[in-house]
């Protein structure tokens, strides 16, 4: 087992040595490479801040609101006869939108019920087999000047129903 952490540990040097010495191999100036890659991505963060900074806020005031409570206690009425527990639809509904709000959320839905119980069990598979549809369509698609999305936003939906449907099965499980 600790050849796997002697080996993690070597892995992101050996990629990095890997890149600099092909760049050197063919000829390249690796530095000013680098430093333009570094510009391109600081003007791709500008060009997507005001996203992250909205979505950030929205569900901050969302959260703080108790409006997700109220819905995750409206919506959690007829998620019960699925096996999916009520206190899990604020959790379900913001990992739509943030990540590290998602985060906040299983935090306090382990320190409440724990990480072993079943909400516990189903929040954490739930996290890790549903995505942030709008952050990530926004995110994107932004970057890469999409304008027409198509049929993207209801296979994410559909994905994620069935990540959540998934977590459901698997808690159950075990």
């Amino acid at each position: 087992m600790k050849i796997l952490l002697y080996i993690s540990d070597l892995i992101i040097p050996l990629v990095i040595f890997y890149i600099v010495g092909y760049g050197i191999l063919m000829k390249k100036n690796v530095y000013e490479d680098f430093v333009t890659g570094a510009k391109d991505g600081l003007k791709t963060v500008v060009q997507i801040l005001p996203t992250l900074v909205g979505l950030m806020v929205g569900v901050g005031i969302l959260r703080a609101s108790g409006f997700l409570d109220l819905l995750g206690d409206l919506i959690g009425q007829w998620t019960r006869y699925i096996g999916f527990p009520s206190q899990l639809v604020p959790l379900a509904i913001v990992r739509m939108f943030s990540s590290s709000a998602a985060t906040g959320l299983v935090l306090d839905v382990f320190k409440e019920f724990g990480t072993d119980s079943k909400i516990g069990l189903i929040a954490s598979i739930m996290m890790s087999c549903t995505e942030t549809i709008f952050y990530t369509m926004s995110v994107y698609f932004m970057t890469a000047k999409v304008k027409k999305t198509r049929y993207t936003l209801t296979g994410a939906l559909m994905a994620t129903v069935a990540g959540i449907i998934a977590s459901v099965v698997l808690a159950g499980m075990m």
